[in-house]
């Protein structure tokens, strides 16, 4: 297990730091010392020579590992890597030699005690487990680094043994699969059911806050003289607490109803801090609170979990259909300046309560995130390249800063349980953005340089690719020919699921599909709607001459090569399968399957492949009025010969 040390008291950060300061090289006689950010903060991460027997060996790793740590940027994590693997070969070291303290970069002796530790690593290990491989990594990436330095010696033979392939395995990474659909829209509805909740929550407290006054001039034991103090900062949460009875059974109902459980009961020793806690959370939102924001964001943008978190309010710039974000990606080193456009027919006045779309822009998750955290940012003006900040309360102290997704009790698993959320497999913000990769491939055809348009398509091939919808769904979202949909369908409509839907909006994305540019804006404009369908070309019909108009529409759109089904037919996909219902209990079994019989089969086929909410979604829109379905009168008339 390496040692990694941490001192949290005056005195030693101010001796680390004053260790910062000391001369470098092997003679050296000290702890050697870097100051890394973590989350925001700066935390000092040290490597104490003197803690070994090969104390010179130590020092000269150490001095590397500074050296690299501030020329590289590392962050605390990666960083926090080398010392680990440092003091494993260390500690190894002194146990394999009995003189470990003659050993150094330089001695020859050393090449083979290196290698044997390296094969025997994985022993301390889980099977499978990548530990051993990035230790055996990080010691041969500060000796190569030394060789590379002409005034540093370093023995021939270790110097060529540290430029090969280590001896041992990376080990098995666990490839996470993407969240189900399901589990996603589950995901999304209680993200979206909590940003409401959490707006509706910070409305009404800083309303009651403005009913309040000083608690000196009030009630110290008044919730809105309470708020209103915590609010202007003119009271401390200490104070509260040194004003509260000593027990809770002489607190007035409204502030024992505060911190009560489930169970009814409250918790003694921490009721003043549940307290002075639930009456910060009535004015800012919680760590937990901007779990759901992240949910969101990632859905919306498609982007990782740390750049949906770290982009400011000079980072953005709203737009009037849209949103530009300045979008940074630490681990790729990356600045991106990403446009992100709203739906259309946003500004359009919606027929009573009918939704056609769930809200994903980002426009309108971002005005909410700047609105719900303006006041925590006040609070905390030295943070700007982020708007996830939230309050913390530190024994009685009320502090504020940057979010901390993986804060104790208020992790991403934390907030599922708290929005009654199960989900299957491990609860990982990963997956999320691997079910957005996945639906991009799935809309762009399987094209990986589509999909992986902010990676190297290295890294979508090696990661993304290896989804369980990309597997086994692969090019059912798109079709471009009927046999792909029925099995025995010749020719056939072209069919765009649900998921694609955006490419029913796009006229360049429907040109890559083979439409011309004039039959993709007629189909993006509604302009070549036939009923049941849109159709590329009405005028190149396979039941009409060609140069004539086709004269069987609706009727045998579900058996036409020209046809474009797009997931906004699905309230008259269901008004024809109700008609050919009724044809099919009129006619003879044999003349029904001559006439109707391959539509009757697509059209199952497409339907089936909806889902039973989308389904009662269009069935309210017919019920409200909103679709028909116009027929020739030819449709209600049948002849058995």
């Amino acid at each position: 297990m390496a040692r990694v040390k941490w001192r949290r008291s005056v005195e030693w950060t101010a001796h680390l730091r004053q260790a910062l300061g000391a001369p470098g090289g092997d003679g050296r006689i000290g702890v050697r010392v870097v100051a890394v950010n973590d989350q925001g903060r700066e935390r000092l991460q040290y490597i104490d020579p003197g803690d070994y027997q090969c104390s010179k060996l130590a020092a000269q790793l150490a001095d590397e590992w500074v050296e690299y740590v501030n020329a590289t940027g590392l962050s605390a994590s990666a960083s926090r890597d080398y010392v680990r693997a440092v003091d494993l070969v260390c500690a190894a070291m002194d146990a394999a030699s009995e003189d470990s303290a003659a050993l150094s970069l330089e001695s020859v002796d050393l090449m083979p005690l290196l290698a044997r530790w390296e094969r025997t690593l994985p022993a301390a290990y889980k099977e499978g487990s990548r530990q051993p491989g990035m230790a055996a990594s990080g010691v041969r990436i500060l000796i190569v680094r030394r060789d590379d330095h002409a005034e540093r010696r370093v023995d021939e033979s270790l110097a060529r043994f540290s430029r090969g392939q280590t001896l041992t395995g990376w080990g098995e990474g666990a490839e996470r699969d993407e969240f189900s659909r399901a589990d996603k829209q589950a995901l999304l509805k209680a993200a979206w059911s909590s940003v409401h909740a959490l707006e509706k929550r910070l409305a009404e407290g800083w309303a009651l806050a403005e009913q309040g006054r000083h608690p000196d001039k009030g009630d110290w034991l008044h919730v809105p003289d309470l708020l209103w103090g915590l609010s202007r900062g003119a009271i401390l949460p200490r104070q509260i607490g040194d004003r509260l009875p000593p027990t809770t059974a002489l607190w007035p109902t409204v502030l024992r109803e505060m911190i009560q459980r489930e169970d009814g009961t409250v918790a003694p020793r921490r009721a003043r801090r549940d307290l002075i806690w639930q009456l910060v959370r009535r004015l800012y939102p919680t760590n937990l609170d901007l779990h759901a924001f992240r949910v969101l964001l990632m859905d919306a943008t498609g982007h990782a979990s740390e750049e949906v978190t770290s982009f400011g309010l000079s980072d953005i710039e709203f737009l009037p259909k849209g949103v530009r974000l300045t979008l940074v990606k630490e681990r790729a080193h990356r600045v991106r300046h990403r446009a992100f456009r709203d739906a259309p027919g946003d500004d359009e006045p919606e027929i009573e309560e009918t939704l056609d779309r769930p809200r994903r822009e980002a426009s309108a998750i971002v005005r909410r995130l700047v609105k719900v955290t303006e006041q925590s940012r006040r609070q905390c003006p030295e943070v700007t390249d982020t708007l996830f900040v939230r309050p913390s309360l530190v024994y009685y102290d009320l502090r504020f800063g940057r979010w901390d997704a993986n804060a104790a009790g208020q992790r991403f698993t934390d907030w599922l349980g708290s929005v009654g959320v199960t989900i299957d497999g491990p609860a990982h913000i990963g997956r999320l953005r691997k079910s957005t990769k996945v639906e991009k491939a799935i809309v762009s055809g399987g094209r990986i340089s589509a999909a992986a348009d902010d990676h190297l398509e290295e890294t979508f091939a090696g990661h993304y690719a290896q989804g369980t919808t990309l597997r086994i769904l692969s090019g059912k979202v798109i079709t471009t020919a009927q046999a792909h949909w029925f099995e025995r369908a010749v020719n056939g409509p072209t069919v765009i699921a649900p998921e694609a839907a955006e490419i029913a909006e796009n006229s360049e994305r429907l040109r890559e599909f083979g439409l011309e540019a004039e039959q993709a804006d007629g189909i993006v404009q509604g302009e070549l709607d036939m009923g049941v369908s849109h159709c590329k070309n009405p005028w190149d019909s396979p039941f009409s001459n060609p140069g004539e108009l086709c004269a069987v529409a609706p009727l045998r759109c579900m058996e036409c090569r020209n046809a474009w089904v797009l997931p906004s037919h699905l309230p008259q996909l269901m008004l024809l399968a109700e008609h050919l219902e009724r044809v099919r209990l009129r006619l003879d079994p044999r003349a029904f399957t001559l006439r109707w019989g391959q539509s009757y089969v697509n059209l199952r086929a497409v339907l089936e492949e909806r889902s039973e909410q989308e389904k009662a979604l269009a069935r309210q829109h017919i019920n409200d009025g909103l679709v028909r379905l116009d027929l020739p009168l030819s449709a209600h008339v049948e002849f058995d010969a």
